[in-house]
């Protein structure tokens, strides 16, 4: 947090304006030798453009909360002797990749800025205006006009962030994703016993060997109907999007007011209504908090109801089956 203020941010509205071109001038050469001399006005510099580009090791729309203006350098005036004036300076905006770019006005993406380099061009200078040099013709030797610079192109915008991961932690709020990424990663989310302990996305980095590694996603906990906005809404849900694999965990503790199999389908129902297409993502069913007595009751039964499905049965806090969780999700994003 930052003065009270959540540090990931993955929704803001920005301002961006471009520069105005500079005008171009009226003069004309006054040489010893030549007191008559022909016209000289030089054009007007270029305004500058705002562009933004996606860059690596940034998972937050953070930095530009803090500045919501963007305005980028007028061109010069044009000089005499045919001096061509100063183009103005660019601004380049950095931000996550994963970051769609929509014009608010408008109501329509820019871009899609789903890889690191992507970049688009959310506002265009104005160009420079000519100076007098160049109105000239065999037939008209002496114009006496130029123009003004144009105006550059405005745009209020919202960037939205969707996270990029190789896998997506899902299940119900309590399910255990925080406290899994935490232990295998070095990720250190906020753990709590209570509901929506997770109110933003984490990423971890979890290794394999010398050279592998895959980024893992722990995502605020869903409930029933936050395809329409119930609980932390479905603004989290556009995160999973991104994500090649879902693991889905499911809490074994006995004695739940909703059953593995119920908290399973729930969320399947939720994935399902935001999207079919993420619905049919690969998937890893995860049986949580194996450590507590009698959770062996709730595998047998998920196991049963879930049919052909794997289920892969671990605790965290023990450790047990963490390593081939952590193979199977190797193998579901490499396959």
């Amino acid at each position: 947090f930052f003065f009270g203020i959540p540090m990931f941010k993955d929704e803001i509205d920005i301002f961006v304006k471009a520069g105005r071109g500079g005008s171009g001038i009226v003069s004309f050469r006054h040489e010893r030798l030549a007191p008559k001399g022909g016209p000289d006005g030089g054009n007007g510099g270029d305004g500058g453009k705002v562009v933004l580009r996606a860059i690596p090791g940034l998972n937050t729309l953070f930095p530009l909360w803090q500045r919501a203006r963007y305005v980028a350098g007028d061109g010069g005036r044009g000089g005499s002797n045919n001096r061509h004036g100063k183009n103005g300076g660019d601004v380049l905006i950095s931000v996550p990749a994963g970051t769609i770019v929509k014009d608010l006005e408008l109501d329509v993406v820019l871009k899609d800025l789903a890889k690191v380099d992507d970049e688009v061009m959310v506002a265009r200078g104005g160009r420079g205006g000519r100076g007098n040099a160049a109105f000239a013709t065999p037939t008209y030797q002496t114009p006496r006009l130029a123009e003004e610079g144009e105006k550059g192109e405005e745009r209020r915008l919202r960037l939205e962030l969707k996270l990029i991961a190789d896998v997506g932690l899902v299940g119900l709020p309590n399910a255990g994703k925080s406290t899994l990424l935490s232990s295998i990663s070095a990720a250190r989310p906020k753990i709590a016993s209570y509901p929506f302990t997770t109110l933003h996305p984490y990423l971890g980095v979890v290794a394999i060997g010398t050279y592998d590694t895959l980024v893992v996603a722990d995502l605020p906990g869903l409930i029933e109907g936050a395809h329409e906005g119930a609980g932390l809404g479905d603004r989290f849900l556009r995160h999973v999007e991104r994500t090649r694999v879902i693991a889905h965990l499911v809490d074994m503790t006995p004695g739940l007011e909703v059953s593995p199999v119920e908290a399973y389908r729930t969320v399947r129902k939720e994935l399902r209504s935001y999207s079919p297409a993420l619905a049919r993502k690969r998937e890893i069913v995860i049986a949580t908090k194996m450590d507590i007595t009698c959770a062996e009751e709730n595998l047998k039964s998920l196991k049963t109801k879930l049919g052909k499905k794997t289920v892969v049965p671990i605790s965290a806090a023990t450790s047990r089956g963490l390593d081939a969780l952590v193979a199977a999700m190797f193998r579901a994003v490499r396959s």
